[in-house]
């Protein structure tokens, strides 16, 4: 009797708790007045790339990279196998735009109206709270980055991009465009030639971060493509766990957004990847992630997509050394006119790795989830072992989920499973809740955040607050469930 009475006192302080502390009702599709201090303009040729680099005067080696990334770029067609991306206008996108003349790690020298928008959206705050650095770009730059004295003393490098190709060179060159080399798809090709932005984080050996570092993306233009490349290196016996955010006002132009997440885990260490990104529904999301993980290496990804028009997202996990493993946790939330096409990919390369791939989508009024993954175990992976789970819930009549699993098994002695559940909220569950007082949507918020708990608790408790409060403004936009 206890048990229970415990149970329904819960209930009701969950009850309570929605009904008390409704989603905020801003906009995160707020945008500020346009005033970059410089643009190359629409368009993409030689002549664009060529200026950016000589605008962030960078060294050879990289302006022979960014070129050569263009070929690649110009010679490979727009991927049709996925959603329809005739949507992106190419010669109508700002590939570059400058927010102000540099970076810089001290809060007051950031312009007063970049730094009021991300004082709206919560970024410093998190900082003092939260975090052991971060990194806030705004559309094309960095715009500010600050780390911990405490890791700066143990050697923990922590910086926009481009800073770090002015300031160690030799050490982004060892690792940039490597695992995500420019030939891997148009759009990475894309981003090796006009990348900007992005983090570079270099964790020693031996050195273990028990804080989150994060990088806040920003982009405010309209038509404007942002192009962050992002280098996480966690070296020998370390830890670590980088987190990004990404938001963008909505405009009636298109937007693009390609990025590049590139992680290396060393032997025996410890790197977790947790991204929430809430684009706005003018934005195509292309970004190709990958890690590359060594012996006994232990690589998990974490990611909540909750705007966008279109995302095509699968982040990889290449299991390179014995004993390597990779965990992918993804929230997928298809709202209306949206198309959700995500995944993970694990290629088991050497024997003893694992894998467990858990996807949730959730599609509403039309939109459309699309689960689309590669699992490879290569001849020579012996004993490996991978999952693969994934659950669907569909909130409307003409809500949309579809699966694509490919799987590759080389190696005998290697095992693996995969499931896949797809549902809708059932009248019963609404009926009871609706009984307690709570109306259609926050009922319905209520069922989805149930359905998407078990990848919750794997988010830093803000974060999952966060990602909670966008899911149910979601919701509450959306007005009636049927």
């Amino acid at each position: 009797m206890e048990a229970e009475y415990e149970k329904d006192a819960e209930m009701e302080k969950l009850i309570e708790d929605l009904k008390t502390s409704r989603a905020k009702q801003e906009d995160w599709e707020f945008h500020d007045p346009e005033s970059p201090v410089y643009s190359t303009g629409r368009g993409l040729n030689k002549n664009v790339v060529e200026e950016i680099s000589e605008i962030k005067k960078e060294p050879e080696w990289m302006r022979r990279l960014r070129l050569r990334s263009l070929e690649i770029f110009l010679s490979k067609p727009v991927p049709t196998w996925g959603p329809d991306l005739s949507g992106i206008e190419w010669d109508n996108i700002k590939y570059y735009t400058r927010p102000g003349e540099e970076t810089t790690n001290d809060w007051d020298e950031v312009p007063d109206q970049i730094k009021n928008t991300f004082e709206k959206l919560g970024i410093p705050e998190m900082e003092q709270k939260y975090l052991a650095g971060s990194v806030a770009q705004y559309d094309s730059e960095g715009v500010y980055h600050n780390l911990r004295k405490v890791w700066e003393d143990k050697g923990v490098l922590f910086m926009d991009l481009d800073s770090a190709v002015q300031k160690y060179p030799d050490l982004v060159k060892e690792y940039m465009c490597k695992a995500v080399p420019p030939s891997d798809n148009k759009f990475a090709a894309l981003n090796g030639a006009v990348w900007s932005g992005g983090s570079f984080l270099y964790v020693p050996p031996n050195v273990q971060i028990d804080m989150p570092l994060q990088t806040y993306f920003r982009m405010n233009g309209e038509a404007t493509g942002q192009f962050e490349h992002t280098i996480v290196v966690a070296d020998e016996g370390s830890k670590v766990h980088y987190i990004e955010g990404c938001t963008a006002p909505r405009y009636d132009s298109n937007s693009l957004h390609s990025a590049i997440v590139e992680i290396y885990v060393k032997k025996n260490a410890k790197a977790k990847y947790t991204s929430v990104q809430n684009w706005s529904k003018s934005v195509y999301n292309m970004p190709t992630k990958r890690a590359w993980v060594d012996e006994n290496g232990q690589m998990e990804w974490v990611g909540g997509s909750l705007g966008s028009k279109v995302t095509m997202l699968y982040p990889s996990s290449y299991l390179r050394g014995p004993h390597a493993s990779a965990h992918n946790l993804n929230i997928s939330l298809a709202g209306p006119g949206t198309i959700k096409d995500t995944g993970a990919k694990a290629l088991h390369l050497a024997p003893y790795t694992s894998s467990k791939i858990v996807a949730k989508s959730i599609s509403i009024d039309d939109g459309k989830a699309i689960y689309r993954g590669l699992l490879r175990m290569n001849k020579g992976a012996v004993y490996s072992k991978s999952h693969v789970q994934c659950d669907a819930l569909l909130i409307n009549d003409n809500s949309q989920s579809f699966t694509y699993p490919h799987d590759e098994i080389y190696e005998p002695t290697a095992s693996f499973g995969h499931e896949a559940t797809v549902g809708k909220i059932g009248t019963d569950e609404l009926t009871y809740l609706r009984s307690r007082g709570l109306s259609e949507e926050e009922a319905s918020s209520m069922i989805v955040l149930g359905f998407l708990d078990d990848v919750m608790r794997e988010i830093p408790m803000e974060f999952a607050l966060e990602m909670n409060r966008l899911i149910k403004l979601e919701m509450t936009k959306l007005g009636a469930v049927g």
